[in-house]
């Protein structure tokens, strides 16, 4: 399970240095939630926060884009330190068009579906995706408690890729933890984003590798 760590529960006033901490502590990517106050009822961060953090690691940049309109505003994630961009199946922006301009900036592209959403919304789609995103709370806030009913949408997306032989990464993001990532893993999940269970452990070193080895 390799594991992202949301900067969405850090502490805002030292991102760069939170950044630094969980690379040190073993992240496998950093996960930035972008949120528009239109698509979901709140806001955080832009293209802006995240130049200005980029210096601080190497790892991967994971750009959650929760907004109306994301295919307007690839260029400017891209430009500011993206490396891979998920956007919502439900965003008013055409999907494949949003798909084929963020690879044409040579980053990975990827979707993500709301609880709500049917996981065969992203089927037609699959071939030209890194990643699939499944919300496992409401998109908006942080802390929110796992939805356990959204196993079966990883189950059945992983059996999905594996039966077009596709190498597509299955991402999870919401109430994860060293209580609920082992529904996460055993579900078919590569990838497990965690905010408050890394950024607010005691020991996020060890909450990094107690979700790893799920």
């Amino acid at each position: 399970m390799k594991v992202a760590p949301s900067l969405l529960s850090c502490d805002f006033a030292r991102m760069g240095e939170e950044v630094v901490r969980v690379d040190q502590a073993g992240a496998d990517l950093i996960h930035l939630d972008v949120m528009d106050g239109h698509f979901v009822p709140n806001l955080t961060i832009g293209p802006a926060i995240i130049s200005a953090v980029r210096p601080y690691t190497q790892l991967p940049f994971d750009v959650h884009l929760m907004i109306s309109d994301p295919l307007a505003y690839i260029d400017a994630f891209a430009d500011a330190g993206a490396d891979i961009i998920t956007f919502h199946v439900e965003a008013d922006s055409d999907i494949a068009a949003t798909i084929a301009k963020i690879k044409s900036r040579g980053l990975k592209a990827g979707l993500v579906i709301k609880p709500k959403t049917p996981v065969e919304r992203v089927y037609p789609y699959l071939e030209d995706l890194y990643m699939v995103l499944v919300m496992t709370v409401e998109p908006g806030f942080g802390g929110q408690s796992f939805m356990a009913d959204m196993m079966p949408k990883v189950t059945a997306l992983k059996q999905e890729c594996q039966r077009r032989q596709l190498d597509v990464q299955i991402e999870v993001d919401g109430g994860i933890s060293a209580k609920t990532v082992g529904y996460a893993a055993a579900a078919g999940a590569d990838i497990c984003v965690s905010g408050t269970g890394v950024f607010k452990a005691l020991d996020p070193a060890e909450a990094i590798r107690t979700l790893q080895n799920s």
